[in-house]
């Protein structure tokens, strides 16, 4: 599926989900430091931000979604879809950088957005869908749970 074409943008009654541009990474980043994590490793402003997204929007396995709302940006996400060779070639999405603006937390939003997400997955023949969420957001744990995502794995990280 071509996520380009303007078409793709889906109207909800929480908002419009779209492909991300350009404009919209000040806004994007914003929501990534607005948290207690994000505010210690997000820089706003820093143009490695936007070489950032010339890759992941020059990446056809990439897709970095927005909720918008009257035109403001008011959530986000990055979806990646990763061929494989385990499960008999099956592929799966990867959901990662999921951020509710502050003020419409609470509204369905994220909901309709992890739902969204699932249905692009099951449209690329993705077989599974997972995510990995700070140890420290219990609230986000519960959420994703509530959704029907199960604590499968134990998620490590090595910083380079």
């Amino acid at each position: 599926m071509n996520f380009r074409r303007r078409e793709n943008d889906v109207q909800t009654e929480v908002g419009t989900f779209r492909r991300a541009v350009s404009t919209d990474v000040d806004a994007i980043v914003g929501m990534l430091a607005d948290d207690p994590l994000g505010s210690s490793r997000e820089h706003p402003g820093d143009p490695a931000y936007q070489r950032a997204f010339a890759a992941i929007d020059a990446d056809p396995n990439q897709l970095l979604v927005v909720a918008e709302t009257e035109g403001e940006v008011i959530a986000t996400m990055q979806l990646s879809f990763i061929p494989g060779l385990s499960r008999k070639g099956m592929s799966r999405c990867q959901i990662e950088a999921v951020r509710v603006r502050d003020d419409q937390r609470g509204s369905g939003l994220g909901e309709a957005m992890i739902r969204w997400a699932i249905e692009r997955a099951r449209e690329r023949e993705c077989r599974l869908v997972q995510l990995t969420t700070d140890a420290t957001r219990d609230g986000a744990r519960r959420f994703y749970e509530r959704l029907g995502f199960a604590p499968s794995h134990v998620g490590m990280k090595l910083a380079l």
